[in-house]
């Protein structure tokens, strides 16, 4: 069949009585109508998927709009297949318009429906030798530098200062330059090299720390600047731009400093990491690894991890441009540390700040007003 060919009038006529059932169903739930109502027509073929033209609202948008406090709505639709992170035109889920209104029971039933859904896709993916990402933000093949490992490495990288005196790290895009790190994440590095190092019982003997992507040094540079500097930094970076970057600010030459050129997946069974005896610190902050790549990573921290003392963090960005997919992640992340035996403590960091002076022209990939920082210790009973 010619790809130009115009659709069959069988075709068109299908769609016309889905958008109207559609068009239908949005309407049903914006007035109120009893439940029997709805059911009827989700049961005449109203498709759950269904978003208008001029607003992009879909049917669990509707609910979130009109629905009160009575969750019971939200949670049909749901369980009939409505789609849990769908966005508006205005780039809202439902989940999103549900916290706008403070409505505590719906954002809860759809916060709950997303972590069910990706903790399937991550079962599913755990099963196959296909390699897939989670559903929320990026799509399922991201071939880009942005969001494949391989394409990233081979980019370029700019390393410069911009208007505001701020230190970013720069990868270029077709349409655009986008962050890998800026100097705005200062004040979360700082928070957390303070809850993984202060008052740990071998901080005035040196930790032994071990850090997976430089970026900017923010993190390193602050860990260099204990008290008692560590007695072991070991810092795996692939990028051939942030190595060359590294050499020109001295960090091969640093006392206790070992650097591992490659990526974490190439040493993290190796002598050089396994022989150390444990790590008392460890962090992670890698550039366009999707979700199953952390949880991956997850899976090696009872061997790198030294004993219960031992602390882990990370750079919790996932899913970080809309309050519901952060508030997703953030829960998902926590039930799979568990499964291996850590336990997280979350704490807040304020980033109410101008987004003018933390972006200048590049794109944005932090969006929230606060940063959920994680402190991961192995479970002692």
């Amino acid at each position: 069949m010619d790809a130009d060919a115009p659709a069959s009038p069988n075709v068109d006529k299908e769609l016309e009585i889905l958008t109207s059932l559609g068009a239908k169903l949005i309407n049903a739930v914006l007035e109120h109508e009893p439940l029997g109502n709805i059911k009827t027509l989700i049961n005449a073929g109203a498709p759950l998927w269904y978003q208008d033209e001029a607003e992009g609202m879909s049917p669990l948008h509707a609910a979130a709009h009109a629905n009160g406090e009575n969750e019971e709505l939200v949670k049909f639709l749901i369980d009939e297949g409505a789609v849990w992170n769908a966005v508006d035109n205005l780039h809202n889920t439902a989940g999103d318009i549900a916290l706008s209104l403070n409505n505590e029971l719906c954002y809860t039933a759809i916060r709950d429906a997303g972590i069910r859904a990706e903790l399937l896709l991550t079962l599913l993916a755990s099963r196959t030798s296909l390699e897939q990402s989670t559903s929320l933000v990026f799509k399922t093949s991201d071939s880009t530098s942005t969001g494949s490992t391989d394409a990233f490495l081979s980019s370029r990288l700019r390393f410069t200062v911009d208007s505001h005196g701020q230190h970013i790290c720069l990868l270029k895009t077709e349409n655009d330059e986008v962050g890998v790190m800026m100097g705005w994440e200062r004040g979360i590095m700082q928070d957390t090299v303070s809850k993984l190092c202060t008052e740990h019982q071998n901080l005035s003997e040196g930790l032994k720390v071990l850090n997976i992507g430089f970026g900017l040094g923010i993190i390193d540079t602050l860990f260099q600047s204990l008290r008692t500097p560590p007695s072991m930094h070991v810092i795996i970076e692939p990028h051939p731009d942030v190595l060359q970057y590294m050499r020109n600010l001295g960090w091969y030459n640093k006392p206790g400093v070992k650097i591992l050129e490659g990526k974490w997946q190439d040493f993290v069974d190796s002598e050089e990491l396994l022989t150390v005896g444990g790590f008392d610190v460890i962090y992670t902050d890698t550039f366009s690894e999707d979700y199953p790549s952390l949880h991956q990573f997850f899976s090696h921290l009872p061997d790198l991890l030294a004993g219960a003392e031992s602390r882990f963090s990370f750079f919790n960005g996932l899913g970080a441009t809309n309050a519901l997919f952060y508030d997703v992640y953030t829960r998902l992340l926590e039930f799979h540390l568990e499964d291996i035996g850590i336990e997280v403590e979350w704490s807040d960091v304020d980033l109410t700040q101008d987004d003018e002076d933390r972006w200048g022209n590049t794109r944005k990939y932090f969006a929230m007003p606060f940063y959920r920082l994680p402190v991961g210790r192995m479970r002692t009973t």
